[in-house]
């Protein structure tokens, strides 16, 4: 937004007299606690107004937290009452880059605050990783939670028996645990409905969880390794000699691992106890094995060849994994790869190729890494600031820390009183780019038809897929309120 020079006229950016208008691009986790960190600022008067591609709000909340992780989507609570703030403005459906142009964007706005995350997922960059059968879990995930982005995605779950996961994050144990899972544990849950109907096809019997690192160094939780463990109808099977340390694990853990990685490892322990179990479906899990190509036969995965590794000590004593030259092939059906998500550029957004995240110094953007000159009026939260790291809970100190920023800067700009009608601005521009915007009163008619419709099937809620669908009844519901 263009600023005169300091003068008469001019009023303190952010007062009562002068708000401060931002707009915050992606409305996710980190976006939204960025905007609570701005409502919230001492002595500041800002007005948010929240963008995102989708019609839908929340992110990955919505599109990312497994459908048996309800209690964990409780947390839209809270964003639902940073919307009601009188200030708060949702435009859905409006894509930066096609929709809006950052240039547009910051004529109307003072600030411009990037949370739009990681949409696409990390490569292994090894042979045969373009094979049918090869997924990203990225894909998985937002297939069975309902995202329009994968739903034409397909799975043959209906005839793989074997299955390979690689990673051993959190993300790899969602996969995990909703493909071990009998599809009537998940029937009343918000889970795509599409998906529900292929699981309870699916014949999946072995799965492979794949950890390039040892038993103490995974990446995922206590919790979460708890729950793959206690599937009903399948055995987590852990051999005993994986889980018997080596020296390098056993010093780490004594002087500088985190209390999660004792908690998985006594887990873990305390599972290779139970052997094999008597269920059909089985976990298998393996450390110390990194992916080093596919084999396919008639241009479909068949197999999977497995470095397999042992751990050194680093300069810090840190254990990494080293690979060992002895390989193993194992046959497999299908195959999900959950090594971590990635962003994608968008048009007149600074991007990290190497990264591939927003480049930028504590939150402020800057035009290239290394750089320290920040773009002015110009901020990144979340994934898209720091890569795809942390739980959701993470993002509200990691935006504030943004938001912190951002304030400082403001501190000390001046700013010519708005025109008459500013508030308008963006709708009468989206309007004249043939954008049919979703705003949050819209948004809650389509929840409580997605929650209706999922009543009426014994289910938390039942999701519409398509953006088209969505838009389509969001316009119906919208005449239907009007009378």
């Amino acid at each position: 937004m263009t600023e005169s020079s300091p003068g008469q006229t001019e009023l303190p950016l952010g007062s009562a007299e002068r708000p401060l208008w931002v707009a915050v691009v992606g409305s996710g986790p980190s976006g939204f606690y960025a905007v609570d960190a701005l409502f919230k600022a001492e002595g500041r008067t800002v007005h948010c107004d929240v963008f995102d591609r989708l019609p839908t709000p929340f992110g990955l909340v919505r599109g990312g937290v497994a459908p048996d992780h309800q209690k964990i989507k409780s947390v839209i609570a809270a964003y639902e009452r940073t919307a009601a703030h009188p200030r708060f403005r949702f435009f859905g459906h409006v894509r930066l880059g096609r929709d809006v142009t950052v240039e547009q964007l910051r004529s109307i706005y003072d600030c411009v605050i990037y949370a739009f995350g990681n949409e696409s997922d990390r490569k292994m960059g090894v042979e045969g990783e373009e094979l049918r059968g090869v997924h990203s879990a990225t894909a998985f995930v937002g297939w069975y939670n309902g995202h329009p982005d994968f739903q034409d995605e397909s799975f043959d779950l209906d005839s793989a028996r074997r299955v390979a996961v690689i990673g051993n994050g959190n993300v790899a144990m969602d996969v995990t645990r909703i493909l071990a899972k009998r599809p009537a544990a998940l029937e009343e849950t918000d889970i795509a409905g599409a998906a529900l109907d292929a699981l309870a096809e699916s014949k999946v019997e072995e799965i492979l969880l794949l950890g390039r690192r040892g038993p103490a160094q995974a990446a995922f939780s206590p919790k979460e390794i708890q729950e793959v463990c206690a599937v009903e109808g399948c055995d987590t099977v852990v051999e005993p000699a994986d889980v018997d340390l080596d020296p390098i694990s056993r010093d780490w853990l004594e002087k500088d691992a985190p209390p999660a990685a004792t908690k998985n490892l006594d887990i873990l322990v305390e599972q290779s106890k139970r052997g094999e179990g008597t269920h059909d479906r089985k976990v298998r899990c393996r450390f110390l094995v990194s992916p080093v190509s596919f084999g396919g036969e008639a241009g479909r995965v068949t197999s999977i060849r497995l470095e397999h590794g042992r751990l050194e000590a680093d300069a810090h004593g840190t254990p990494r994994a080293r690979g060992t030259g002895e390989f193993t092939d194992e046959p497999v059906d299908l195959v999900f790869k959950a090594i971590g998500y990635r962003g994608v550029p968008i048009a007149g957004v600074p991007f990290d190729e190497d990264w591939g995240i927003v480049p930028n110094v504590g939150g402020r953007v800057v035009k290239e890494r290394g750089s320290e000159e920040p773009t002015p009026g110009e901020y990144v939260v979340g994934w898209a600031k720091r890569g795809p790291t942390g739980l959701i809970g993470t993002n509200n100190a990691d935006s504030k820390a943004t938001v912190a920023s951002l304030l400082e800067d403001i501190a000390v700009r001046h700013a010519a009183p708005l025109p008459a009608g500013h508030e308008h601005r963006i709708e009468a521009l989206l309007e004249e780019n043939g954008v049919e915007f979703v705003t949050y009163d819209d948004w809650k008619r389509l929840d409580a038809y997605e929650v209706e419709r999922g009543k009426e099937k014994g289910k938390a809620r039942e999701k519409v897929t398509s953006v088209e669908e969505m838009v389509a009844i969001v316009r119906r519901l919208r005449v239907a309120a009007r009378g």
